[in-house]
Order: C-alpha cells, then structure tokens, then sequence
C-alpha cells in the first residue's frame, strides 16, 4: 500500500473544508483535501433552478435514509447531503442565514467560551462580500463568500410576503441584521446568477497552489491511530486503497454524518456501540454521534391555475422555451430561481425570546404525491421548528454505514409547535392578497383543521430541512467530543473536526454559512498555534 504525506489532511471539501484547505495552504504548509464527491461544474449545478436535479441524484447526494421514526408512523426520512467538492453548499437551496445572535450567545454559556456572538460576528464578516449595500455594523464586503438577492424573484414570492404583512408580521429586509422576525426576500450565495458555492468561493481560487492537493471521488474509509494520535487516513479512491499521512493533523469535515461516522469506524466513539458494530474500541469518546439535532418540516401546497407561478404546463411552454436564453444572455427568467426565494421567521405562542418557527416560501407547485416534478402550478409554503428539543444521534451499523436516528417529535414540544406553525402559515395564505391566484389546499387539504388531525399529518408527511447538526459537539460536558478553543478532538492528538457537527445546540435558521464559520475559526485556531 503505497503513501504519500502531507502537513495537513482534511476529509471533505464541503461548506467548512474548502474554508479550511484556502486558509492553511495560504500559509505555506502542505495540504491534502480528500473530497467523496466528484466535479461540481455541471450546468445543472451552476443554474440555480437545477437544484432539483440535484437531490437524490447519487451523482450529487448521498441520499441517506433515516431509521424508522416512531413519532412520525414508522416512516424512514430521506437526508440529503451533498457528494461533490463544495459539499452541502453544492447541492443547497443557498439560502444566506446566520442564525440569531442569541443562538452563539447560548453556545459561550454552555462552556464555548470564545463562541458568544461578538466573538463570531467579525468572522461571519470577514467571509462575506455582500453585494446589496447592507450595513457594515452586520456584514461584510471583503471576503470571499458572495451575498447577492436572487436576480429575477418570482412575483408570487413579493405576494407571500405582502400576504405576511396582512397577516400581522413586519417586513424584514435583512434576517441577518438586528433581528430574524419578519417576512420577505431572502439573501442567497449567488454571483452573476449563478450558485456559489464554498468550492467556488474559497477551494476553487487556490486550487493553483503548488501545495495545495484536491483527492475528489475519494472515500476515506477509517483514521490511522499511532499512540493515541492521528497519523494519517486510509482512502479508496480511482488509484485503489493506499495510506495518505500528516506530519501535523487531520482535520474531520464531512458533516454532521461522515464525521461522526469516521470517528466510529476507526474505533472513536462510544465503546458499547463500536463493540456491537464489531469495531475494536481505540478510544471510548461517549460523545461521538449523539446530540443530533435537525429542523422537523411540514408543508402546505396550494394548487393553482396561474402560470404567474412556477410549473410545468402548456402554458408555461413559452417562458419554459425563453428560460435558458434568458438565463445565458442576462442572467434572467425562471432559471435564476432558488425555489425559496422568500421565507420568514415568527413566533408560535409557545416562543421564547426568539421566533422559534421559519418559514421557506417556494411559488410552484410542490407536489402532493411526493413527486420531484408535478405538473401544473401552486405555490406552498414549508414551515420549521428552529430550535428542536428532540435530540437524536447517529450509529455504526454492522457494515460500517452510518445509522441516522432523528427522534423526530419524542419531545412532544416539537410537535406542538409545529402544529401551531401550520396555523400561522395558513393565516398568511388566507390573506386576500393571495385571492388572484387561490386554488385548492391539496396539503394538508381542507379536512384537516383541529390541532389533532393537523399533527396526524405532520406524523405521516413531515419530513427535514436538511440542517443535521451536534454530533461532534464542542463543550466541557460528559459529551462533548472536540474542545471548545481549537476544535480537537479529546483525547486524540493530532486531530481537529470543523463542521456542523460541533454545534452543542442547533442554530435558529440554515446551516450553511455557520459551517463555513466554524471552518474559518478551526483554520485560525491552527494558525495561531
């Protein structure tokens, strides 16, 4: 088995990776990125209305399925993660939150010290290039990371959030300035009109770097541990299986299930589990795979017989036919469309200091049959629960594959508040702004309307928003797996994780940027030391 060695080895190249391999290669050291995925420069990648090409696609996504959830019918939910370099941010709805400032702050109080919201705000900054002219006391124009509006929203998205305002919520032009309450437009990663992703933001731009190596199509299948240290990676990859070595650390960033994941395969992990899985025990870290937290979903979706909304028809044929066109010579038409363009945080009366539901606003048709494409038109709107108590967590099965255990709803608060969540998004879409374009409520339907038949719904339909987070938690707890100031795994020298996976808790909105977030600060932290 053939070796090659590097300073550094970091295992994905996803939202946080490709922050992390920009900023140490930018320092001299020698660095190895090991990516699963393959190229992401497909047009249906680029175009951002070919997110729906993207989920299930085993060229782009990992499509993972959950284990059968007791609370919700003993369904098995579908977990989308991204398979290509850029990660998660390849195949996302690229959506650009942050999450409240309240979230860090609750973080630093758990025992993050250094994680509180001012610690994190000048980071987010320095990532960011905003490109609308919002206020510099929240954002950022010299980094790397483009913050634009979708070039050309759909007019029903401007509805929504009309319809929002009627129903008794503010207008809210920034989510990601003083406060998240509110309905309107959202922020999106986009550059001339097109996705951008954290490869193309940060990876992409130093891939000229003489020391700087990219692996794609590459599985890394377990850790090398010499003496309780990192020494390197076993991969698989077109060259066949061989050894990569650091000569100073690994760094995990595959996400809140690959990183868990690989820490248990190579034997890090709780030890009852790793015996049951048939893995010999190397580090019992009790930590590892539990805490998993993720935004429980339910939607509405309304049939209608306008072609203002997006969908597929005879009428739309002719605005189908000009999309590419229009897309290639001004970055214009249905293909600049996100399918959330419009969203929104409130609160339920069961709300705390923060709004503790979002909303994502998507004007076509979603379909009722769970179908990818529908034909027709509509519009729905998708609800969440920001800050979940279900806590869930991830396993090794007995061939080595992540088993991922939500635990949707055995926190009955969840269920209660996302029952109330489907009653204010019902509100917005009674607004008589909405009037125009009304048709009928296919999901939930008409005949759902007490508290109970809507949670009979949400037990057979609800589904995940695809923020998995918390199964590497930082912190100074029983359970907590990387240590709060440089992010390295405890007990383990010589390896670091910077995902999403740290979270000790789960942000109030989407995951992407934070990760990016993290992966800057687990780069700073190398480089101070």
């Amino acid at each position: 088995m053939t070796a090659d060695t590097y300073d550094y080895i970091i295992i994905g190249a996803g939202s946080a990776g490709c922050v992390i391999a920009n900023r140490l290669s930018a320092g001299g050291a020698t660095v190895c990125v090991i990516e699963g995925g393959g190229s992401e420069s497909a047009p249906n990648v680029q175009v951002p209305a070919g997110i729906l090409s993207l989920y299930g696609n085993p060229k782009y996504d990992y499509a993972y399925v959950g284990t059968p959830q007791p609370e919700l019918d003993g369904r098995r939910i579908p977990v989308n993660r991204g398979k290509a370099l850029g990660g998660s941010s390849t195949i996302n709805s690229m959506v650009f939150i942050r999450g409240a400032c309240s979230d860090y702050d609750e973080w630093a109080a758990l025992g993050c010290k250094g994680w509180a919201w001012d610690d994190v705000l000048p980071v987010f900054k320095s990532l960011e290039k905003n490109m609308l002219g919002q206020s510099p006391d929240w954002h950022g124009t010299e980094g790397e990371l483009y913050v634009d509006r979708a070039r050309d929203p759909n007019p029903v998205s401007e509805v929504f959030v009309k319809a929002g305002r009627a129903a008794g919520l503010a207008e809210n032009t920034d989510f990601n300035a003083g406060t998240q309450e509110g309905v309107g437009i959202y922020n999106v990663t986009q550059h001339d009109g097109k996705r951008w992703s954290s490869f193309r933001a940060f990876l992409k731009p130093a891939m000229h770097r003489p020391n700087l190596t990219v692996l794609p199509a590459t599985e890394t299948r377990r850790l090398i541990l010499e003496d309780r240290r990192a020494a390197g990676v076993v991969v698989a990859g077109p060259e066949g299986e061989r050894e990569i070595r650091a000569t100073r650390e690994v760094i995990l960033a595959a996400g809140a299930i690959g990183s868990p994941a690989l820490l248990m395969r190579s034997g890090i992990g709780p030890g009852a589990m790793l015996k049951a899985a048939g893995v010999e025990v190397a580090h019992d870290l009790s930590g590892v795979g539990q805490n998993l937290r993720d935004h429980v979903d339910g939607m509405i979706t309304v049939r209608s017989a306008s072609p203002m909304t997006l969908g597929l028809s005879v009428q739309n044929l002719p605005s189908m036919i000009a999309a590419p066109f229009q897309w290639l010579l001004a970055r214009k038409g249905m293909l600049t469309t996100n399918y959330v363009e419009a969203g929104g945080f409130a609160r339920t009366r069961f709300a705390g200091a923060e709004p503790d539901i979002q909303f994502h606003f998507v004007p076509g048709y979603r379909s009722h049959r769970g179908r990818l494409v529908e034909y027709g038109h509509g519009y729905a709107i998708h609800t969440c629960v920001l800050r979940p108590k279900s806590v869930g967590e991830i396993r090794l099965g007995a061939d080595g594959a992540a088993e991922i255990d939500h635990r949707f709803f055995t926190a009955p608060e969840d269920a209660a508040t996302l029952v109330e969540g489907i009653k204010i998004a019902r509100s917005i879409l009674a607004a008589p702004v909405f009037e125009p374009i009304r048709g009928p409520e296919m999901l939930p339907g008409p005949d759902v309307s007490t508290d109970d038949e809507i949670l009979a719904y949400l037990r057979a339909e609800a589904l995940t928003v695809y923020h998995p987070v918390g199964t590497c938690k930082m912190g100074t707890d029983p359970l907590a797996v990387v240590e709060p100031e440089g992010l390295r795994v405890q007990g383990i020298d010589g390896l670091r994780v910077a995902d999403s996976s740290v979270m000790p808790t789960l942000i109030g909105g989407n995951t992407n940027v934070p990760s990016m977030m993290i992966g800057e600060r687990c780069a700073r932290a190398i480089l101070a030391a």
